[in-house]
């Protein structure tokens, strides 16, 4: 399908969210959400089942941001999405007893399905997700009654993938075939140490291969959002493997510090 300029209307909304909220609470990480809102619009935008009016409906596919430091990310698209999270939320980014806090966290923000603290925990509760709704669907759905057909994504990032409980869980994960879950990894070569080429240079599409999972790579996901739906339908379609799609973006994406990493962490002096 084609995209225009509402689309990138969308996507720079959310990117401006995100830098807005982190510079107004002098504290947060801008980068990631603006490199990771091309793919967010795409999935929320062209495949996500919920209800923001229902936020806990069964069948409902589960999002899970594993590298929860990008969370105003997702809090930006939940504010969009009509979610119970107004612009003051936005405002209120990371202060005391706001239901934005600094990273994701169930229980106090409508429609964030699991916290997620430590790097690699997310991919973990991913991983745990849909290994429930395959579990829920293969007791309660019936021939012409396919009550539980929803999907799990995640969103990862470099940090997570050196994690080794997120290679655990996607063992698992490729052990038990689970086609409901498509991870999405943000492969921008960006820590907070720099360019990841101090520290990790593995080939991470052969690890997960051998996982035993299907892997897409899209290789410009700053720009393409047709090919970003293309590799999402393409997961989508392998039933009896997870997926990961690796995407190559630029942290930061637009800002006079993309593709470095001072756009990890918002730090501003007085």
């Amino acid at each position: 399908m084609a995209y225009g300029e509402i689309d990138q209307l969308a996507i720079n909304t959310i990117r401006l969210l995100a830098v807005d909220a982190t510079f107004n609470s002098n504290s947060g990480h801008p980068g990631a959400p603006m490199g990771m809102a091309p793919v967010a619009h795409v999935l929320f935008n062209k495949f996500m089942r919920f209800n923001p009016q229902n936020p806990s409906w069964l069948n409902r596919d589960r999002f899970v941001l594993s590298n929860g430091h990008g969370c105003m990310l997702q809090y930006a698209l939940l504010h969009l999405f009509g979610y119970k999270l107004s612009l003051q939320d936005i405002k209120d980014f990371r202060k005391i007893d706001s239901i934005t806090p600094g990273h994701p966290e169930a229980h106090d923000t409508p429609g964030i399905e699991v916290t997620t603290g430590p790097l690699g925990q997310g991919v973990c509760n991913a991983v745990g997700l849909a290994m429930a709704q395959a579990h829920t669907a293969a007791c309660f759905n019936k021939p012409g009654y396919e009550l539980i057909n929803n999907y799990t994504y995640c969103f990862l990032g470099d940090g997570c993938l050196m994690e080794g409980v997120s290679g655990e869980a996607s063992s698992l994960a490729g052990h038990l075939q689970l086609g409901n879950l498509i991870c999405i990894y943000d492969d921008n070569h960006i820590s907070i140490d720099g360019d990841i080429n101090c520290a990790f240079t593995e080939d991470v599409a052969k690890r997960y291969e051998a996982y035993g999972w299907h892997v897409v790579t899209v290789g410009d996901g700053d720009n393409d959002l047709a090919g970003i739906e293309a590799a999402i339908k393409e997961c989508q379609a392998v039933t009896d493997k997870p997926s990961m799609i690796k995407l190559r973006t630029t942290i930061g994406y637009g800002s006079l510090k993309q593709g470095t990493g001072g756009q990890e962490e918002v730090r501003l002096q007085p």
